[in-house]
């Protein structure tokens, strides 16, 4: 088998079994959180009063993430090159203004950065670069596999958008206004999981190390932001099952 088709089948294959990595992102990071919390002397900001700043840092790149991801989902219309399924591709148009005038991939730079943030939570450096080259390798395959199905569905209408369009670092001076408004609802329906996974994430981490430490300084903002996100993460389901009982 040819390099190309390898590639394209590794791609299909991870993209199908994409929820795996956060899941083994985060037991590995919880691992090397609380050892850290356990040896403070490999952290130089640990028990310091700069390590709330750290904390907080870690936490804006994480929402940086989820801010690209509803930006690029509330002016994603439906069915474009942006919409993926667990059965496969979906695409009746390209999509290439808004946010895809200047990068190919938001969604997954939006992943991206969302992790980030929790890989620079537990202090590691070692951890950090493994976790960029694991992502990197992982998602490389899954991005060219879905560009080899816009490629021969769009033909050279993609191929043209492609050459100018940066893959994952956003080329800003491109930008094109988005075809559609910007859609709140859409955005938070389809990132509700999102959000309530980034609070719930950061406010376990930091009980679990404050706890680790035989300590209660736990900090209140990620807990009330957690408590929030799961309180809004329930009204939306909630809804959601409503207007599946009117429908039936």
């Amino acid at each position: 088998m040819a390099l190309q088709e390898e590639f394209e089948q590794q791609g299909s294959w991870l993209f199908r079994y994409r929820g795996i990595l956060p899941i083994v992102i985060l037991f590995v990071a919880a691992a090397v959180y609380v050892n850290m919390e356990l040896n403070p002397e490999k952290f130089f900001l640990e028990d310091t009063p700069y390590e709330i700043y750290y904390e907080m840092g870690c936490l804006l790149v994480s929402l940086l993430g989820l801010f690209v991801r509803m930006y690029t989902i509330g002016h994603t219309p439906a069915n474009t090159s942006g919409r993926n399924t667990s059965q496969g591709q979906i695409a009746d148009t390209l999509n290439t203004t808004g946010i895809y005038s200047v990068v190919r991939h938001p969604l997954y730079l939006g992943n991206f950065l969302m992790w980030l943030g929790i890989a620079l939570l537990t202090g590691s450096v070692w951890f950090v670069v493994v976790f960029c080259l694991a992502y990197w390798i992982y998602y490389e395959r899954i991005m060219y596999a879905e560009e080899q199905f816009l490629r021969r569905k769009f033909g050279s209408t993609y191929t043209e958008w492609a050459e100018k369009t940066p893959a994952f670092i956003p080329k800003f001076k491109l930008f094109i206004k988005p075809s559609v408004s910007f859609s709140w609802k859409k955005a938070l329906r389809r990132e509700k999981n999102g959000i309530l996974a980034l609070f719930l994430i950061f406010a376990a981490f930091n009980v679990a190390g404050e706890l680790v430490e035989n300590q209660a300084d736990f900090n209140y903002f990620l807990v009330v932001m957690c408590v929030i996100s799961l309180v809004f993460y329930c009204v939306i389901k909630f809804q959601k099952m409503r207007r599946k009982r009117r429908k039936i």
